[in-house]
């Protein structure tokens, strides 16, 4: 094990620089923090780089951390890299999640169209994953997948279902020429979830919490689907919405 002890030291900076969406892209990694997250990332061993810890935390006996490079610093630099108020003594350094091949055939997919506040994301990646989904699609303009809160908001699902990073329109395109039905988010010239079945294999589009999925996705839809509303209230939660709609059409 190693020990850093100095807030100075060019490695606590290098962590640091990871909290920057371009520093992530640019090494490929991101942070993640607590033990929760850290123990859902040693699930998949091949994600964690390695571990951080304060010399007042102790490792959980049940971790299995063998050939993972461990530091061991100072509360003072797990605070620095800490991006909430109160930690827990432990970080973990990930790689970004590999993609991996989806058969589009079999596959059930959510694609999020610019969804900008991470903890809807987050909840939304978690619920994909819940629902038993293949993959997540994240489209341009949306907040980034390894934002310290969305990954948060994830509660580790981000470990245990794909997440792609892609132009939907590409793969609306793929889906259509292979018949999987299309369904987007909408309140106009949209008909009910419930009068669409059930299926083995669909998309889910959703969109923007402002502006709602953008209008050219919505024109290459099968059908675009609404939630009534029996209340006051104009609209749902982008978050709540999307729970509604995956669990309808999975069955």
């Amino acid at each position: 094990m190693k020990r850093i002890e100095s807030l100075k030291n060019p490695q606590v900076k290098q962590w640091k620089k990871l909290h920057t969406k371009k520093e992530r892209d640019r090494a490929g990694t991101f942070l993640v923090e607590g033990f929760h997250l850290v123990e859902e990332a040693l699930t998949n061993r091949e994600y964690v780089l390695e571990l951080i810890m304060s010399d007042t935390t102790d490792l959980p006996a049940h971790w299995n951390v063998d050939n993972i490079p461990i530091t061991i610093v100072t509360p003072e630099i797990v605070q620095e890299l800490s991006d909430t108020d109160t930690t827990q003594g432990i970080v973990a350094v990930c790689n970004q999640v590999s993609q991996k091949e989806i058969d589009i055939n079999k596959a059930k997919l959510l694609l999020i169209d610019a969804v900008q506040d991470p903890g809807n994301l987050g909840t939304m990646i978690r619920t994909a994953e819940a629902a038993g989904l293949d993959a997540v699609i994240v489209g341009t303009g949306s907040v980034d997948t390894y934002n310290s809160k969305v990954i948060r908001s994830t509660q580790g699902a981000i470990f245990h279902i794909p997440v792609i990073r892609s132009d939907l329109n590409q793969w609306i395109s793929q889906l259509k020429e292979q018949n999987v039905p299309i369904y987007g988010s909408a309140l106009d010239n949209a008909t009910t979830y419930r009068e669409v079945q059930p299926s083995n294999t669909f998309a889910l589009i959703v969109g923007n919490e402002g502006n709602g999925v953008n209008p050219s996705l919505l024109e290459q839809t099968t059908r675009n689907l609404y939630i009534p509303i029996y209340g006051k209230s104009e609209s749902l939660n982008v978050g709540v919405a999307t729970a509604i709609l995956l669990y309808h059409l999975r069955g």
